[in-house]
């Protein structure tokens, strides 16, 4: 009877911590174990990323049986390389201003905090619309760039037009979401996506299928329904952002330019952009290599496979994402050891999810493809590398945590030397030789996923364990 008590009681603990973590209260992470400050964070950051990954899935599930599934596919997962571009700026500028708030927040100043939030928004803002006017302008020749052919280019031009000017919404979704996060209410971010996604969901069937009274619109149907549940989440986020009880608020006098505060986040932001577009670059030149060596059917599956380990692997970042705002706060509460030992920590639950997917991955492949695609050549592809992308999953998971450690410590320079090391000076050059010199085709691009991720993962905790992070300013 005691063991049941005993065991009833730890279930309890952890539905009430599970609760807690969904509630957007304001929480001192720094005055509470860290375990239990790593599992707050964790559970509403892996529901965001999961979120997050949703949209590109509902997005191909639905394109994925228009008549011209195999064009529409491509051009999905094409858009998606290239937006990659516009992620890593995103993210870039949302690492910064992570790292800053949590600083600062670790150092009790939420009003300084707020001011910092302010000035990435503006900061990005200015950004985005730049991009999205090139990206607009030159969608289809952006897509042949890529490896698409005169015909699918054609087809899927409009589609890539609407998802590159609706960027701003991209942008803002993921940096707000950052602001959230290094405050530590996760929580408000995670609802924020499920809003958003939300949106998409029930838009999805309707404007790409033509129900109740709108047209049928195909694949720009998809970019829609994708533009308009991103800029809802947006208008929930900024919402929260002007409560009385939210610890950041924005007020209009914040928007203000400040040259200070815009060159500290400019200083951690821009390294950090570099890094993201470094690892941007590379799965868009491995697209390329795949589409040109292998064309539609192979390029088909290999977005269909990395799509399914986008999904997949969007929750274990959202978990490594923890480490970054725990690092934070602990470097501005003057605790540099506890935010290494809350790193070890998050990096343990993070080798225990990714060997989940491992297994999902080996167990689950034919199942998981055939959701997305009916054709059988399509399927074989993608199959085949879920299987070889599966072999790395453990050590990319300790990677990530690492990666996201040194960008919660403002300390954005190192992962980004990593990145451009073990990408572009390792991944790309051996995936082309093994697709072109052994003629493994998609195969070779799929094998240099995984040993170049490991390769990253060992290069990164080596690095780590230095400890020159802990010294950081920001």
């Amino acid at each position: 009877m005691t063991v049941e008590k005993s065991l009833t009681a730890k279930i309890g603990s952890i539905f009430s911590l599970i609760k807690q973590s969904f509630s957007s209260e304001n929480l001192d992470l720094t005055a509470i174990p860290i375990k239990k400050s790593v599992f707050l964070l964790a559970i509403p950051m892996m529901f965001e990323m999961v979120m997050e990954s949703v949209f590109a899935l509902v997005d191909l599930y639905f394109v994925g049986h228009l008549k011209e599934s195999a064009f529409a596919i491509q051009t999905v997962g094409l858009t998606e390389s290239l937006l990659t571009i516009v992620y890593s700026i995103s993210i870039g500028i949302s690492m910064a201003a992570t790292a800053i708030i949590a600083r600062r927040i670790g150092e009790k100043k939420p009003e300084k905090a707020s001011e910092s939030a302010s000035q990435a928004i503006l900061l990005s803002i200015i950004i985005t619309i730049l991009l999205s006017i090139f990206g607009f302008i030159f969608a289809k020749d952006l897509l042949i760039w890529m490896g698409s052919t005169e015909q699918a280019a054609e087809y899927g031009k409009n589609f890539t037009k609407i998802m590159m000017i609706s960027c701003l919404s991209i942008v803002l979704l993921f940096l707000i979401n950052g602001i959230f996060r290094g405050a530590g209410n996760a929580a408000i971010a995670m609802k924020s996506l499920w809003l958003a996604n939300g949106i998409n969901i029930i838009l999805c069937p309707i404007l790409v299928r033509g129900w109740f009274i709108f047209p049928e619109m195909g694949l720009e149907g998809a970019a829609l329904a994708t533009a308009i549940g991103r800029s809802g989440g947006v208008v929930y986020q900024l919402y929260c952002l002007t409560k009385k009880d939210s610890l950041i608020q924005i007020k209009w006098s914040y928007f203000l330019p400040k040259s200070k505060l815009i060159i500290n986040i400019v200083k951690i932001a821009v390294p950090a952009i570099v890094q993201y577009i470094i690892a941007s670059c590379s799965w868009i030149i491995l697209a390329r290599i795949v589409a040109q060596s292998g064309g539609e059917i192979a390029s088909s599956g290999y977005q269909t496979a990395l799509r399914l380990m986008m999904f997949f692997m969007l929750p274990a970042w959202g978990l490594s994402n923890a480490a970054a705002t725990l690092v934070g706060q602990n470097l501005g509460n003057k605790d540099p050891e506890k935010a290494e030992k809350s790193v070890l920590m998050t990096m343990k639950f993070n080798i225990i999810y990714m060997l989940i997917v491992s297994v999902i991955f080996y167990g689950l492949s034919n199942y998981l493809v055939s959701i997305f695609t009916t054709e059988e050549h399509i399927k074989i592809v993608a199959k085949e590398g879920m299987y070889i992308l599966a072999t790395g999953f453990l050590l990319y998971g300790i990677g990530m945590v690492m990666m996201n450690a040194f960008n919660g410590a403002g300390d954005t320079m190192t992962p980004t030397i990593i990145n451009f090391v073990g990408f572009w000076l390792f991944q790309i050059p051996l995936a082309y030789v093994l697709t072109y010199h052994f003629n493994l085709k998609e195969e070779g691009v799929f094998i240099a996923i995984p040993v170049s991720e490991t390769f990253i993962a060992i290069l990164a905790f080596i690095l780590f364990k230095r400890g020159k992070w802990k010294q950081k300013i920001v």
